[in-house]
């Protein structure tokens, strides 16, 4: 059997935010529901849904504790335990982002030395010199750069996490056709790092990466 210290990174971001929260409700649910019937019911569809992400692994002893959690201590722990084995997003530098926006000028970077990539699905900063937002997706195994206007700040729906917050119109300026360009986009958190956090699943932000470069 494969002892923990020897299984590779496998859960990405969204996923292992998604574990985060079925962790959570169901310590919410110990907390506030007294049936047992109904806590056992919890507990199971919790860990079945968590168990349906990885279809491919046919032993899940990893995630074997979630049953026994109860309580916030035993879910932060257990989360803790879990991130280890959280894929990072690809490592970007500031090479990196010159060679993603060769247009772009020199910008301001030092936010990559405070960022989590074990909490990144996506890479999104406003630049206040050049007054875009820039955003980097690792897309089908390479890194994708766009940059766009960033307007219409107001309260509404985030087009990747589906949560309600600050929210702004993302606009980038695709290619449509061999010679013509049309605006593209939609609302998105203004936040994009606690939008990462909020992100349940790839759905939406890879229809928002189909609909930018097509």
């Amino acid at each position: 059997m494969t002892s923990h210290n020897e299984i590779q990174p496998f859960i990405r971001c969204d996923q292992f935010n998604f574990i985060k929260f079925q962790v959570k409700h169901l310590v919410h649910a110990h907390s506030t529901v007294k049936d047992p019937s109904v806590l056992k019911a919890v507990k199971y569809g919790a860990v079945d849904k968590i168990m349906n992400l990885f279809p491919e692994i046919e032993e899940h002893q990893i995630f074997d504790e979630i049953a026994e959690i109860e309580e916030d201590i035993q879910a932060k722990n257990f989360l803790a335990d879990l991130k280890t084995y959280v894929i990072p997003f690809k490592p970007v530098t500031e090479k990196t982002v010159g060679k993603l926006f060769p247009k772009a000028g020199k910008l301001k970077l030092q936010f990559l030395k405070e960022i989590d990539f074990t909490e990144t699905t996506y890479l999104g900063w406003y630049d206040i010199r050049s007054d875009k937002k820039f955003l980097i997706f690792d897309y089908k195994e390479k890194l994708m750069g766009v940059h766009g206007t960033f307007r219409h700040k107001t309260k509404g729906i985030c087009s990747l996490c589906n949560r309600h917050g600050e929210v702004g119109l993302f606009m980038a300026n695709v290619k449509s056709g061999k010679e013509t360009f049309t605006n593209r986009g939609n609302y998105i958190c203004d936040d994009s790092q606690e939008c990462n956090r909020n992100l349940q699943s790839l759905d939406r932000l890879e229809h928002f990466i189909e609909n930018l470069k097509n």
